[in-house]
């Protein structure tokens, strides 16, 4: 093993040993503690750093970070992984509006550039905190009377199935990294310029009907994904990933 991973193991313990939101020592300190040098600690906290396992704040020091959500690249909606991990999911509307698709909205949902569509904006909790802000676009036709209300600390999806008789079955997803700006910094309560991952979303009905147009920024510090790999008898590498919807 070498000296920065014997370094970053033994700075691993020491958070083990803390509670989230508990400081580390000094890199001074833990460079007299551990026998190695600044360069050999601070690289060390830096990928603990990146991993979201500490988080540093400027003028006060190094903390020990939330773990991170594992999100697996899998057909569940938010509110039942949530559940699953024994928290508590939530939702909080931000916007309700019927607008004109457009060219690029018209295409992605199949319909003309004339329809109507409604744009739903929500921040996605779990135990009050937020996690996500996602925005939605359905064709108007699929959600009538639709109501801001109806929005609030509930799964989408199962308003859908439940109220519309519209069962979201399959979609197809993209994935890339991004940073938040100003206002969904605000929003998601991280700084500006957080990392983030952002999701994009097309889904279709059981009936084979485009439904949804999703957005969805996930806070960077507290998710990392996951995607399962396998090998084909072909020897063609692939990868298994589905959708997370919710």
């Amino acid at each position: 093993m070498s000296k920065q991973d014997a370094t970053r193991q033994r700075v691993l313990e020491l958070i083990e040993a803390r509670e989230i939101g508990d400081s580390i020592p000094s890199e001074r300190r833990l460079s007299t503690d551990f026998g190695v040098s600044r360069l050999t600690i601070r690289a060390a906290l830096d990928d603990l750093v990146r991993e979201g396992l500490l988080v540093r704040r400027h003028g006060s020091g190094t903390f020990v970070g939330e773990p991170k959500i594992a999100q697996q690249l899998t057909l569940t909606s938010f509110s039942d992984d949530m559940r699953r991990r024994g928290m508590v999911p939530g939702a909080r509307a931000v916007e309700l509006k019927t607008i004109h698709a457009g060219p690029a909205l018209g295409r992605a949902l199949h319909v003309s550039p004339d329809a109507r569509v409604v744009r739903i904006r929500r921040v996605r909790l779990a135990d009050d905190e937020p996690m996500a802000l996602e925005t939605l676009h359905v064709p108007a036709a699929v959600v009538p009377g639709l109501k801001r209300t109806q929005l609030e600390d509930s799964s989408f999806y199962e308003l859908l199935a439940s109220r519309y008789g519209v069962v979201v079955a399959s979609g197809v997803q993209t994935i890339e990294p991004t940073v938040t700006n100003e206002e969904e910094s605000e929003l998601l309560h991280v700084p500006l310029h957080s990392p983030a991952f952002l999701f994009e979303r097309t889904s279709r009905a059981d009936t084979g009907e485009i439904v949804e147009f999703v957005r969805s920024l996930y806070r960077g510090d507290r998710y990392r994904l996951i995607a399962e790999l396998s090998h084909d008898v072909a020897q063609t590498t692939r990868r298994r990933t589905h959708i997370n919807i919710g």
